[in-house]
């Protein structure tokens, strides 16, 4: 399953990490997880979120503020019912840990690129495989998951649909148009409105969108350190105007949550012919 960063041979467990035929080894960090992200895979020292942005999120989501969003996405993955699954992209695992919680007989793997959301992650959910790793380059096999989470995560298509088995699919979360929209009012003199449908023009032949829907709620934000901590946790932290930003802090507001779920299978060989 699990596959070798640096030549693609299977990996398998030796004392406390794992190792490919040509004697490439990575051991296991003490927090439980594998770093498979080799320094010439990477673009920077430290890629990904650094720490502040990891807590920030951690303190956000674990003040139950996007609580439904989680419900819903683990609802979604159980459906499906997959043997494996992979969370690509898992920050610091909380959306992985519901999904985690909603299949316990499945085999969970879950990678990010930054290290300091997956040491945080694996305290979660201890009996997944939790990874650092290239979401352009995962360590694991070609067709070797039934379920792929992606969550306000980029995505390579290609690589996506190399992981799926036939017949297995995408479960895909992400904003849509009127998502944090008063936010975004706050924040910038024109707001850009988000294309719903740009990603779905990014599906690769082999791959099919089979369904969708919208979750949407009015969101209280009364805490100023839950208005910091939402600021911090997306682009527009560093987007926007340090005047703006304050603003934003400073006083209560309420904000429109609207994500878009969509599942998107990849086609039997049969299906590919018609």
């Amino acid at each position: 399953m699990l596959t070798c960063p640096l030549c693609q041979g299977a990996l398998s467990a030796v004392d406390n990490g794992v190792a490919c035929p040509l004697g490439h080894r990575f051991d296991r960090a003490r927090q439980g997880y594998l770093n498979l992200l080799p320094v010439q895979h990477k673009n920077s020292r430290d890629p990904g979120d650094n720490a502040a942005m990891v807590e920030a999120r951690r303190r956000f989501l674990d003040g139950g503020h996007y609580a439904p969003l989680a419900a819903r996405l683990a609802e979604l993955a159980a459906e499906q019912a997959p043997a494996r699954w992979l969370d690509i992209g898992c920050g610091e695992g909380y959306y992985t840990a519901q999904i985690a919680e909603r299949l316990p007989g499945a085999c969970g793997y879950a990678l990010d690129i930054s290290r300091e959301a997956i040491k945080r992650a694996c305290k979660r959910a201890p009996q997944l495989t939790w990874l650092v790793a290239s979401m352009a380059r995962v360590p694991l096999s070609d067709a070797s998951c039934q379920l792929l989470a992606s969550v306000f995560s980029p995505l390579d298509w290609q690589e996506a649909k190399r992981l799926l088995a036939p017949g297995g699919g995408l479960l895909r979360m992400g904003p849509s148009r009127l998502h944090l929209l008063e936010l975004r009012q706050k924040l910038y003199d024109e707001v850009r409105d988000y294309d719903d449908q740009k990603h779905l023009e990014l599906i690769p032949e082999g791959l099919r969108l089979a369904h969708s829907e919208t979750l949407s709620f009015k969101l209280q934000l009364d805490s100023s350190q839950a208005r910091a901590d939402l600021l911090a946790m997306t682009p527009h932290g560093w987007r926007a105007s340090a005047e703006r930003r304050a603003a934003v802090i400073a006083e209560p507001f309420e904000v429109t949550v609207a994500i878009r779920y969509d599942w998107i299978e990849k086609l039997q060989a049969s299906q590919e012919q018609e």
